[in-house]
């Protein structure tokens, strides 16, 4: 399923905006609020956004780097890879949020943490906005990435920024619910 690069990124974009103005909301929240959890095997706001931290952590480093050393220029259409488009949709929120595995590293159950996070997260927005915006200048198709879970596994930088925004989206609207059911 092609689609314009320039399509995909706006709509990546958007997005992006959209979790920055909720993570903006979220400052106006009390820590204790921001803490509180629907039971105690799950996660609080506040890990929603670490957890999407840790990823940021490695992947921004990584799409930058990536696509600073790219010589390669933007093409008009993005072919999702079998791999990539697979990790990518399966991240999408279905109707009933489906419950995935965490990688024990990327797990912040239990931490103790306080609206730095969300500074740290409303950061890594406003990070991730401009390398959408910088991705217009190179080829979606030909950039490969990394995966956090295996140097073996290069994605297209196209799935790669799919992979990440969706996963963003899925733990922004896991986090909305929780602070819905919250009681502080």
């Amino acid at each position: 399923m092609e689609m314009p690069a320039l399509q995909l990124l706006n709509d990546l974009k958007t997005m992006t905006q959209q979790h920055l103005q909720y993570a903006e909301h979220l400052m106006q929240q009390s820590e204790a609020k921001l803490n509180s959890r629907v039971s105690e095997d799950s996660w609080s706001v506040l890990e929603c956004l670490e957890h999407l931290n840790r990823y940021g952590n490695f992947y921004i480093p990584e799409i930058n780097r990536r696509m600073t050393s790219s010589k390669t220029s933007s093409a008009t259409d993005f072919k999702p890879g079998i791999l990539g488009n697979y990790f990518a949709e399966s991240m999408l929120p279905k109707e009933k949020l489906n419950a995935m595995k965490t990688f024990k590293n990327m797990n912040p159950i239990h931490s103790q943490l306080d609206k730095n996070v969300v500074q740290e997260f409303i950061r890594q927005q406003k990070e991730w906005i401009e390398l959408l915006e910088k991705a217009k200048n190179v080829n979606l198709n030909k950039v490969k990435t990394n995966i956090s879970i295996s140097k073996l596994i290069k994605l297209k930088l196209g799935d790669t920024f799919r992979f990440v925004i969706y996963h963003n989206h899925r733990h922004i609207l896991q986090s909305q619910n929780v602070l819905k059911k919250s009681s502080h």
